[in-house]
């Protein structure tokens, strides 16, 4: 019988090999070469689903989803068909990983830009079996919880009053999978706000799935180098400027709703 863990072995022998077209950016990027891409679970049109070929994470079963074909794309500036294509494809492949009863917790989640730690640039997803770990048992709902940016057909979009890490994670918050694509449109604009009116200097963030209480959860982390107050002591630090965030956004995007 497998012993719960609160933490994941990472194989630093498969991890020096991968590749990494962030910074690197003449290194010729995998998933562009399509034709060469195996272990391919499933597809559709553009969106595949493959056997990480790296799995650096010990007792894991770990898999990408390929957004698109295009490598310099990005989730915020999608066509609304293929933004909820994406989400769709995506959550399905995450429940079913979750049903399959195999894995002790099912992890998905997105890593864009350089402080994200990500390796690969090409607009992708991970979707991460752990068989000895539970990842539920680190997350609070409360970090869920916050000032109300935006509400409709039950779905809410929120910046978290408690935030994990510190400063600024806006949630969503989902009930019903009938409404799916609300919490896409969400998760664009969010995104959008953070590439393009959050900080100049702001190129990154991770995007986190969750499934809680009867509820799918999204967490959008803005990522910059990590504060060394959480890192020393886990500290997260709340911004003064909350309040001002959420107001900009609503003006930005809700305008017309208020």
């Amino acid at each position: 019988m497998s012993v719960r863990k609160n933490y994941l072995i990472f194989d630093s022998n498969i991890g020096k090999n991968k590749p990494e077209t962030i910074v690197h950016t003449d290194v010729v990027c995998p998933f562009c070469c399509r034709e060469q891409l195996t272990d391919i679970i499933a597809s559709d049109g553009p969106l595949l689903l493959i056997k990480n070929k790296y799995p650096v994470l010990i007792d894991t079963f770990q898999t990408v989803l390929i957004e698109t074909y295009e490598c310099n794309a990005e989730l915020s500036t999608y066509s609304k068909e293929h933004l909820y294509k994406v989400i769709e494809f995506g959550v399905k492949k995450w429940q079913e990983m979750i049903q399959s009863g195999e894995f002790t917790s099912v992890i998905f989640y997105k890593n864009h830009g350089p402080y994200s730690g990500g390796t690969i640039r090409h607009p992708h997803m991970q979707i991460v079996g752990l068989k000895d770990v539970d990842y539920t048992n680190n997350i609070s709902m409360s970090s869920f919880q916050g000032i109300v940016i935006h509400e409709q057909h039950g779905v809410e979009l929120n910046l978290a009053a408690e935030p994990k890490n510190g400063f600024f994670e806006f949630n969503i918050s989902l009930g019903h999978l009938q409404f799916l694509h609300q919490m896409a449109d969400y998760i664009q604009i969010v995104v959008h706000y953070v590439l393009h009116h959050f900080h100049k200097s702001c190129k990154s963030y991770n995007l986190f799935f969750y499934q809680l209480e009867g509820r799918i959860l999204v967490k959008i982390v803005p990522r910059f180098i990590t504060s060394p107050l959480f890192i020393g002591y886990s500290l997260p630090q709340v911004s003064s400027r909350a309040g001002e965030v959420v107001e900009e956004i609503q003006k930005i995007y809700f305008a017309e709703s208020q």
